[in-house]
């Protein structure tokens, strides 16, 4: 299929992008890598009469290091953070192994992913599970949102119209970090996804709710890794959906967050 018609727009500064985004309103959408808008416009499941093209602006890719804390622009793709060397924020890099296709992991970007909002997507994941802050650029100026309250729901988030992001900030190094996943096929959307920081006790899933869902770990200090996994799937409220039980999702989170702890051990 073909998207619906649209009237395209290349942006060559982030304040030309937002001033497109004021001037264009609600229609108009940011694209970037366009692994996830492109595809959503192809089977007409979203129709922009705008599109803002980011790719062109200077500053917005990269990967950066300043003391404890990781700064990744919002046009670095998936593919830049899998070869880089991160030293402890390698959970990072690790994590794009789950990250689609080759072709999408070299096209798609960190921001895009972000912006997307999937629940079950590694980079919303990892930005909850590591803590990380969001810069995001509008009229007004910059601001940064939390992880955990930049997420809304479905594809939802505290981003304004007119804003986009310009920057992920990861506050702190996750030596001891995993995240893996289970898909039917490689490069499908994960039915679950499980992340866990060993030094902050903290258990972030993805597919089991509308955002990516929080549990705390210390609930279970001194408990085995198969106890901790268990108590993860049993604090979740799960439905039945078509195609997969709550019965067999809620074992596929015990399963993962026991591989990821055993990942996050080994380092």
């Amino acid at each position: 299929m073909k998207p619906a018609a649209f009237e395209y727009h290349r942006a060559r500064s982030v304040s030309g992008a937002v001033g497109l985004l004021t001037e264009l309103g609600d229609e108009a959408k940011i694209v970037a890598g366009g692994q996830s808008l492109v595809a959503m416009m192809n089977f007409r499941l979203a129709r922009p009469e705008h599109l803002v093209d980011i790719t062109h602006i200077d500053g917005l890719a990269g990967i950066r290091r300043e003391g404890d804390t990781l700064r990744i622009g919002a046009l670095t793709t998936h593919r830049a953070v899998e070869k880089a060397d991160l030293g402890d924020f390698a959970v990072l890099s690790r994590a794009m192994r789950w990250v689609g296709h080759l072709p999408i992991r070299t096209r798609g970007t960190v921001g895009g992913s972000i912006a997307h909002a999937d629940a079950t997507a590694e980079w919303c994941l990892l930005a909850v599970l590591l803590e990380a802050r969001i810069l995001v650029e509008g009229p007004s100026g910059r601001r940064e949102i939390s992880a955990e309250e930049f997420f809304l729901g479905p594809f939802t988030t505290a981003l304004e119209p007119d804003e986009l992001i310009v920057e992920l900030v990861f506050p702190r190094p996750a030596p001891r970090a995993a995240l893996t996943e289970y898909a039917d096929r490689k490069g499908d959307f994960a039915l679950v996804a499980a992340a866990v920081d060993l030094d902050t006790d903290r258990i972030v899933l993805g597919g089991v709710g509308p955002v990516p869902a929080v549990v705390r770990g210390e609930s279970y200090t001194g408990t085995t890794v198969r106890a901790r996994a268990a108590a993860a799937a049993d604090s979740l409220e799960l439905r039945d959906e078509p195609g997969i039980s709550a019965h067999y999702r809620r074992g596929l989170v015990r399963t993962l967050v026991e591989r990821a702890y055993e990942e996050a051990a080994r380092g």
